[in-house]
Formats: C-alpha cells, sequence, structure tokens
C-alpha cells in the first residue's frame, strides 16, 4: 500500500512514473486524466464557495451542491484534458517528437489506452457530469445550464475543429474566462442561488493566475508550436514579450488582491496571499533568464521549464487566497 500511496503522490506532483515502478489502475488514470493540474479547478471552486460566506455580505449556502459543483468541474476538466489529447493526437499534433509526447506519458502515444478507450472514457465521464449538470439545474434553474455550456464550448473547441482556439491566440484567454468567471461565478450561483455582480470581479485574480499557468507553457513549446502553425499567444507576442506578458501578470493578482480589500470586496485575511511574494520574487527572477540549456537533475517534466515555476507560484498564492477566505467566513474583518 505504501508503494500505491508513492505511485500517487508521484503522478500528482509530477505528472510522471519513474521507471521500474509498477503502474496501479489508480495512476494510471491519474495519467490518463492529467490529475497534476487539478489542485486549478479545486481552489476555483473553493473561492467560489467561500466567497457565499467570506463575502461583505454572507449569504447562506448550501454545501450539498457546492460539494456536487466541485466534482462536476473535476470531471470536466478530467474530459477536457482528454478531449485535448484525442483531438491533438487525431489531429497529427501530438506525436513522439512533440512536446506533449516528451514531458509526460501521453494517453494514446505510450500506450495507456486506445483511441477508442479514451472516447469511451469521455463519453463515461461526461455522462456522469451530465447526471450531475441535471440534478443542479433541478435545484437552481437553467443559469446552471448556460454555465456548463460556455465552459464546454471552451474546453471542446479549445483544440476542436472548425474553432480551435489555441491555434488562434485565443486559448488563453479562454482559460481565463473558463477558470475565474466561470467556475467562480458558476460554483457561487450553485451554492447560493443568486450572482452578485461584485463576485465576477472578485473571480478575476485567480482567473488571471491560472492563465499565467498556460501562458509559461506555451513559452516552453513556442518552437514546437512555430513548426507545426499552431499560434499560441507566445507565437504571437513572441518568447520575450510573453514572458514580460506574464509576469505582468502575476504580480496584478497581487494588486487585484489588494484593490479587493481596500474596496471592501474582501475582507483583510485574504491579505494572507501576500506570503506567496517570496515565491513571487523567485519566479520573476527565472522569467527574466533565459531557459537552461539542459535537463536539469532530477527534473521530471522537461523540456517544459516556465510553466512548473508558474504553477508553484499559482498553486501557493491560490492556496493562500482560500485560506484567507476561510478566516474571512470565521472572522471577518472588513475595511
Amino acid at each position: 500500500m505504501a508503494t500505491v500511496l508513492e505511485n500517487w503522490r508521484e503522478v500528482l506532483t509530477t505528472q510522471n512514473l519513474s521507471q521500474g515502478r509498477r503502474m496501479d489502475p489508480v495512476s494510471k488514470w491519474l495519467l490518463i486524466t492529467r490529475a497534476s493540474v487539478f489542485p486549478m479547478t479545486l481552489t476555483s471552486g473553493a473561492i467560489g464557495g467561500l466567497l457565499a460566506v467570506a463575502g461583505p455580505n454572507p449569504v447562506h449556502a448550501d454545501w450539498l451542491l457546492f460539494a456536487l459543483a466541485i466534482l462536476g468541474l473535476v470531471l470536466a476538466h478530467a474530459a477536457n484534458n482528454m478531449i485535448n489529447d484525442y483531438f491533438d493526437t487525431t489531429g497529427g499534433v501530438d506525436t513522439a517528437e512533440y512536446v506533449r509526447g516528451q514531458y509526460a506519458p501521453h494517453p494514446i502515444l505510450s500506450g495507456l489506452i486506445s483511441k477508442a478507450g479514451l472516447v469511451a472514457a469521455i463519453a463515461l465521464v461526461n455522462g456522469f457530469d451530465l447526471a450531475i449538470l441535471i440534478y443542479l439545474t433541478e435545484a437552481r434553474g437553467w443559469p446552471v445550464v448556460l454555465f456548463a455550456l460556455l465552459g464546454l464550448f471552451i474546453s471542446v473547441f479549445y483544440v476542436a475543429p472548425p474553432v480551435k482556439l489555441k491555434h488562434h491566440g485565443l486559448g488563453e484567454p479562454g482559460v481565463a474566462v473558463v477558470w475565474g468567471p466561470l467556475m467562480i461565478c458558476g460554483t457561487y450561483f450553485v451554492t447560493t442561488g443568486s450572482l452578485p455582480a461584485w463576485v465576477a470581479v472578485a473571480s478575476l485574480p485567480y482567473a488571471i493566475l491560472v492563465t499565467t499557468v498556460l501562458i509559461g507553457k506555451h513559452i516552453d513549446k513556442i518552437e514546437a508550436d512555430q513548426r507545426i502553425g499552431i499560434r499560441t499567444l507566445p507565437v504571437i507576442l513572441g518568447a520575450e514579450r510573453a514572458a514580460f506578458l506574464n509576469q505582468l501578470l502575476m504580480v496584478s493578482f497581487f494588486a487585484l488582491i489588494l484593490c479587493l480589500v481596500l474596496t471592501g470586496t474582501l475582507g483583510i485575511w485574504t491579505l494572507l496571499t501576500f506570503a506567496a511574494l517570496p515565491r513571487l520574487r523567485r519566479v520573476l527572477k527565472v522569467y527574466s533568464q533565459p531557459r537552461p540549456a539542459e535537463r536539469p537533475a532530477n527534473y521530471p517534466i522537461w523540456p517544459l521549464w516556465f510553466v512548473a515555476w508558474a504553477f508553484l507560484l499559482t498553486r501557493l498564492a491560490g492556496a493562500l487566497f482560500v485560506l484567507g477566505l476561510a478566516a474571512s467566513a470565521v472572522y471577518p474583518v472588513f475595511l
């Protein structure tokens, strides 16, 4: 059991399983669904629920509906990851030579699952999500469907034809919309049955932070994407401008949190996020320097580099944001 738990820990932290370790069924599906990035979805959902009881005017929260919303978001994220891998494979983007097949096991290319098996898994996960959607719609009404359909559209057509948002510099804005206003506002609405305008504003800091992770990944893949004609935002801007943009976005997260506290939208405990400033300084320094020429020792997701640093900042700052909201719910202090 200790070995299995170590497998899960390694997969969840590195999206890899070391050679020589025996693949267990749970680790296999954690790899197929790219579960290592689920913390961002869990954080968005947690923010949406906590804003109900940690905002300037706390309202009644239905925690059962909140839990179902969180489950639905994670399942949707899993389906989205599998959909992206399927369409990128069938579209000829994902190959053994492309970055996706190098930094972590690709579900199809590595033999974890067949194309038909992946399609079946996508259908099964979406089926569970549909059941949750029907239940939540019965409880809260048609806006739940609107949130779900908007998220589904962006998720599917992120790589699927004919839209292919990622190929036209629209993948990054799409991720900001999904992990910010759609997830956070949607969870708030499901939890409370209402949606004041200030919640949309409060969703922006974390939306920006999640977007820095994707921009970092696309900076890492810029040369490979250029070769096959994928015009991500870093491809359009160039590596240096994209790195500078990411630095600005990272700083703006903290600036927006401060503004929301000063305007009384968020409680002062959300300033706990500023405990991540030392990590911000370190990440900004990394983004000011070229990527290492060779793989660092014991580094698991090479050739990715900048995305890992953005994710480390997002994980810490997001966790502190959630902690600050929880503290505000228990002992609210507003300016």
